[in-house]
């Protein structure tokens, strides 16, 4: 029974050794290592926020209450402070955006209004006569005698969408 408790317990220890498990740190992270780390933290090497932040997670592993009030502070900012894509815009770029938006919607409304005087004159099947004579062959024809201008009880404009042709 005892050589059972014995395999067992070097069989567990040796798989977390394999798998590789770290151990909560039992002791607190030095102030002057968290001290600022809101103004340092974008300056600091990839490798040293690494390491801070899982020092930080190990210690926070283990009981809240053993954490310092520094190590809190710090892992709620290193979590959700305004750092990375959480930082703050820079200053004017509201500005620039409002002004790059306002010469976005000139320039579009130049081009149209430059398209629109050098245009040709609107084709004439697009006058309310040329509209009203086409409903006037399709009933004639008897097209569409489910759901179009030949169905019963059909209350539509039929083809007509246009302002009549001016003289």
């Amino acid at each position: 029974m005892l050589r059972n408790a014995l395999v067992r317990a070097s069989r567990q220890s040796a798989t977390t050794a394999a798998l590789g498990y770290r151990a909560a740190s039992t002791h607190a992270i030095s102030n002057p290592t968290l001290a600022n780390i809101e103004k340092r933290w974008e300056s600091m090497p990839m490798q040293e926020q690494a390491e801070l932040w899982m020092a930080l997670r190990d210690r926070m592993k283990g009981s809240w209450t053993e954490l310092t009030l520094q190590e809190k502070k710090a892992a709620y900012w290193i979590a959700f402070g305004a750092h990375g894509p959480r930082s703050l815009p820079p200053p004017g770029e509201g500005k620039k955006v409002a002004i790059y938006t306002a010469i976005g919607l000139g320039v579009s409304f130049a081009i149209f209004g430059t398209m629109r005087a050098f245009a040709k004159p609107a084709p004439k099947t697009m006058t309310k006569e040329w509209q009203e004579a086409t409903n006037e062959f399709l009933k004639n024809q008897k097209s569409d005698p489910l759901t179009g201008l030949t169905s019963e009880g059909y209350k539509g404009k039929g083809h007509v969408q246009s302002a009549p042709a001016k003289a």
